[in-house]
């Protein structure tokens, strides 16, 4: 069917574009065939040497070597007559677009050219693992999804490989609870090292560096495991971190932003990058699914438009680049990159997957495209688990969320004002510098990390890609202009607002804030879309203060109505030990979370937001194999969900996992003094 497809495609291509003529339809056949002779039997070796060519661009260079490869069949097929490199080209893409779209239409979307183009050559790879009845336990997160979200798109078929694991009664649902900080920083630093203290949010401005910390940035992710790591992560027993924030000590990592900039790791640093981009198969698979997926988002912006679905925000064209990337490009390198794990016996792996929260960002956590992004991963979850039954050892799979999303409009869109502008005005700092951080987008983000790790081998092609690039990811933190340190720094992390002084050290207290700033907590707690301000008093601790009321965080006392109440039984106990942070804002502000419709106010520009506490951003899931043992309490707080994931692999049989951290113990010990 492909091979009729291809043929006729080329004879459509031939009267629509003046450089191509096919004479017939038994030449159209013959070409057709070349066309995949020459794929299979010439292009491994062209690409060898135009590898740094097509990783630089993502694949795009590899469309022109295409139209050469169509050149040389048109050179050896007397019936296919083409003018130039040009029309060549574009026959080269109508005929991957077409076969694309064909192997769709026949419901194969490619699932067996996939298994043998991707699974048994990732297989080859790996080579073979050592046999052992031992099971390896690989744990799949799904960025952002709540057990909530989850719960109902398996009831609806927009998760059906989870749902027939929970139907068939092999894998049972959990619900956890997230800290304060409901963001992939903190949540990933407790899920893999067991420790996210004094990580207050997605970015901080930490005074006695004078800068921010972002925990995106490849530069600041690596401090910040090098803050939080013992040595002994979740992966540190021969484990693989693909597409993670932190790596959890494994020893082989592949787009983890805090190993993205070392060079000592083992093997050839970016080689599974010039592996994927060396395969014809997944060059022009995922340029088609690329434009696809391009196409999609353009399409499903256009519809919130057209139908005027609100909250909604701008998407341009950029965003749609990057969000195929999240959803294809980086999907894909994961996924080959865990099935090499599988098949190299690696008896414990962690990867993220991106897309989910990517698009719930900015279409909603629950609109149609969003969906549609979920049922992709979902099906992705499905392949690694079908790959895993030829694997040198038996596998178990745990499927979770790092946190969820909360939707709502933004806050600028419901009250016209940004939490900067509302801060300087409050403030009355028409003398002061206020500086506000909007935190980067997460897929952009990886994307920069991906070059910078593709560059950071040795070999001939890392070099050339170093040299062609001439920079690398952005991996530095914004920092204070030639002005110097800003009076007020205004940073976002999704519901969650952090206000900062830099020109004073240490944490200021509600005393000396009023000093400074007379009236801004006051108006701060009184705005309708704040729920609460966090403040510390000399006289009383920390304080939870909001329009009606007070809480005393430690003595329990609450004057008025309580601010805390609309955020659940274990909010003062998130925000107590925020507070105890050394590095905890002079102000956080926390959005107002309106019960009635489920919904919270940003302070970035996003529809779908996470890092605060209020409404379903806050609460994960887990998925575990049922012969697992289930907590006997709700896990509450990431370190809790840590430490269950170790006993789980102790009870597998990894027992190295059952001694106690080295500096464990001594750190815990820290933070209760």
């Amino acid at each position: 069917m492909v091979w009729l497809a291809s043929a006729g495609t080329l004879l459509v291509l031939s009267a629509l574009l003046e450089g191509v003529h096919v004479d017939d339809v038994a030449a159209a056949l013959a070409a057709a065939a070349l066309i995949g002779v020459v794929n299979a039997l010439l292009w491994p070796l062209v690409i060898r040497l135009a590898l740094p060519l097509t990783v630089l661009t993502l694949g795009l260079g590899a469309i022109l070597l295409n139209g050469v490869m169509i050149l040389l069949v048109a050179a050896i097929e007397p019936g296919l007559r083409i003018s130039g490199l040009l029309p060549a080209t574009f026959v080269a893409l109508g005929v991957t677009v077409v076969n694309t779209a064909v192997t769709s239409l026949l419901a194969i979307d490619d699932d067996a050219f996939w298994y043998r183009n991707v699974v048994r050559r990732q297989a080859r790879r790996a080579g073979a693992g050592e046999t052992t009845a031992v099971p390896g336990l690989f744990f799949l997160e799904i960025d952002g999804l709540a057990h909530d979200v989850l719960l109902r798109a398996m009831r609806d078929g927009n998760a059906p490989n989870m749902a027939r694991w929970v139907r068939g009664g092999t894998h049972a649902l959990l619900r956890w609870e997230t800290d304060w900080s409901s963001q992939t920083g903190a949540c990933q630093a407790g899920l893999l090292h067991g420790d996210n203290h004094d990580m207050p949010a997605f970015r901080w401005w930490e005074k006695e560096r004078g800068r921010p910390i972002v925990t995106n940035h490849p530069r600041d992710a690596m401090e910040l495991e090098r803050r939080h790591s013992d040595g002994r992560g979740l992966l540190f027993d021969d484990g693989a971190s693909r597409a993670n924030i932190v790596s959890g000590d494994a020893p082989h990592s592949l787009l983890t932003m805090s190993t993205v900039l070392k060079r000592d790791r083992p093997g050839r640093i970016g080689q599974d990058y010039f592996a994927y981009f060396a395969s014809p198969y997944n060059v022009l698979r995922t340029l088609a699914l690329v434009a696809r997926e391009v196409a999609s988002e353009m399409w499903s912006a256009a519809q919130q438009r057209r139908l005027d679905v609100q909250p909604r925000i701008h998407r341009g064209f950029s965003y749609a680049l990057v969000r195929a990337w999240a959803t294809v490009i980086q999907r894909d390198l994961q996924v080959e990159a865990i099935i090499s794990d599988l098949y190299a016996g690696r008896p414990v792996a962690y990867t993220t997957f991106l897309a989910y929260d990517e698009v719930a960002h900015h279409s909603g956590i629950e609109r149609p495209d969003t969906l549609a992004t979920l049922r992709q991963v979902d099906r992705q979850i499905g392949r690694i688990a079908r790959a895993a039954e030829f694997a040198p050892r038996p596998y178990r799979f745990v499927v979770l969320s790092d946190h969820g999303q909360s939707q709502g409009a933004t806050f600028l869109d419901r009250y016209g004002v940004s939490l900067d502008e509302l801060v300087h005005s409050a403030a009355a700092a028409e003398r002061a510098e206020v500086v506000a951080a909007a935190p980067p987008d997460e897929a952009a983000a990886f994307l920069g990390a991906s070059l910078a790790e593709a560059a950071g081998g040795d070999g001939a092609m890392s070099k050339t890609v170093r040299l062609a690039s001439r920079r690398r990811a952005d991996d530095r933190a914004d920092e204070a202009d030639g002005n110097g340190l800003p009076e007020i720094s205004v940073m976002a992390s999704g519901c969650l607002g952090l206000i900062s002084f830099p020109r004073h050290p240490g944490r200021l207290t509600l005393e000396r804030i009023e000093g400074l700033h007379p009236g801004l907590i006051g108006e701060l707690a009184a705005h309708p879309g704040i729920g609460f301000v966090l403040v510390r008093s000399d006289s009383r601790g920390p304080l939870a203060i909001g329009a009606h009321g007070i809480h005393a965080l430690d003595s329990g006392t609450v004057d008025g109505e309580d601010p805390l109440g609309p955020f659940g039984p274990h909010a003062a106990a998130h925000v107590r030990r925020t507070s105890g942070f050394p590095h905890c804002p002079d102000i956080l502000v926390n959005s107002t979370y309106w019960e009635d419709t489920d919904e919270v106010a940003a302070f970035e520009e996003l529809v779908g937001s996470h890092g605060g506490l209020g409404g379903s951003q806050s609460f994960p899931f887990l998925l575990q194999p049922v012969e697992l043992e289930p907590p006997a309490e709700p896990l509450v707080g990431a370190e809790a969900v840590h430490r269950r994931l170790r006993l789980w692999l102790v009870q597998l049989g990894h027992e190295r996992y059952g001694d106690p951290a080295p500096g464990l113990a001594a750190a815990q010990a820290a933070k209760v003094g």
